[in-house]
């Protein structure tokens, strides 16, 4: 038979451990009741359709919309009556989807994109004022003593916009120049917040007419400093012809108002230096009235701002395809929709 012997060190070791262990123990399952009680107490209610809208978004948390994410837009939209059509990712189906949660009409969704103002920027466009070999990044090189290009409004062309685009909307070409791909642009204004010179903003998608530069120097100066050799030199040509009176010069700068731009294009044919992209300049279609369905009424001839509709009242009017720019306002005031672009 063995006998097993306890020493007193033995058992007032192991009182030591115990003990406190129990006392942890109950303490834990205290807290634990506490807690579970408290969550029950305290717990704050979730709208369930703050969980469905955000599974509807498409999850980019691009901030495009003003909101911290995803999740805080969706917030926004069930608590704070945020509107429902901020979403440039999701697009109209997306708009469509959170409103018939929200038990709302469908609004419309205007998609806007990124557009970069300026000629310059790429290796082979840009005038260097020193070789710079710090950190490859448009706001460390624009810190240092203004930036490495001569043009102190121009692209540096470190690509902070092609870094901070989740889109892979835009492109570098082999001169080094940046690209938006306007399909892919979601006009989210990630690029737009990236670029230390404030070169990017966002424009509805059919605004086409756009400054291509953002110069603010004199003529021969901005001339002298831009590598491309489009500056704008603020001289007001592209103002004075603009039908619309869209075009305002300020600080040696045109500047476009897209609520009044008419994508006409005669800004661009007229600028000097080149300064204004104009993507469709020589492809505007030209309209064209159906003798059959033009009732005289003269509407198109009063919306026409280049006077390229003529005719009397209650007579088939004529266009002048010499005049007509191609503007198509007066495609959307004809009533009976007897004016056609070809």
């Amino acid at each position: 038979m063995n006998i097993v012997f306890v020493t007193l060190a033995e058992a007032s070791l192991a009182a030591q451990i115990g003990i406190p262990t129990f006392i942890i123990g109950i303490l834990g399952l205290v807290f634990g009741v506490l807690l579970a009680i408290a969550s029950k107490v305290f717990a704050v209610e979730v709208d369930p359709r703050v969980e469905e809208i955000n599974e509807i978004l498409p999850g980019a948390n691009c901030g495009g919309c003003g909101n911290p994410g995803c999740s805080g837009y969706a917030d926004a939209i069930v608590n704070k009556g945020e509107a429902i059509n901020k979403c440039s990712p999701g697009g109209a189906d997306v708009v469509a989807q959170i409103a018939k949660i929200m038990g709302q009409e469908v609004t419309e969704v205007q998609k806007n994109v990124a557009f970069i103002h300026c000629s310059s920027g790429g290796l082979k466009t840009t005038n260097w004022r020193y070789q710079y070999q710090g950190v490859f990044s448009c706001k460390s090189a624009v810190n240092l003593a203004g930036g490495p290009n001569a043009c102190e409004w121009g692209c540096v062309g470190f690509n902070d916009c092609v870094n901070a685009c989740l889109f892979e909307a835009i492109h570098v070409d082999e001169d080094g120049m940046r690209h938006i791909d306007i399909e892919k642009c979601t006009g989210c204004g990630a690029c737009v917040a990236a670029c230390p010179r404030k070169l990017i903003s966002l424009h509805p998608i059919d605004q086409n007419v756009q400054i291509n530069c953002s110069s603010k120097a004199k003529g021969p100066d901005a001339k002298a400093a831009c590598g491309s050799q489009h500056s704008c030199i603020g001289c007001g040509i592209c103002a004075k012809k603009c039908p619309a009176g869209a075009i305002t010069i300020i600080d040696n700068l045109a500047r476009i108002d897209d609520e009044k731009c008419i994508n006409c294009g005669i800004c661009a044919t007229a600028c000097p230096t080149k300064a204004i992209f104009d993507p469709l300049a020589g492809r505007r279609k030209k309209a064209q009235i159906s003798a059959d369905l033009c009732i005289g009424c003269t509407l198109c001839t009063k919306q026409c701002p280049v006077k390229a509709i003529s005719g009397e009242l209650k007579q088939t009017h004529t266009v002048n395809t010499e005049l007509c720019v191609g503007c198509e306002l007066c495609l959307g005031r004809c009533p009976k929709k007897a004016i056609t672009m070809v």
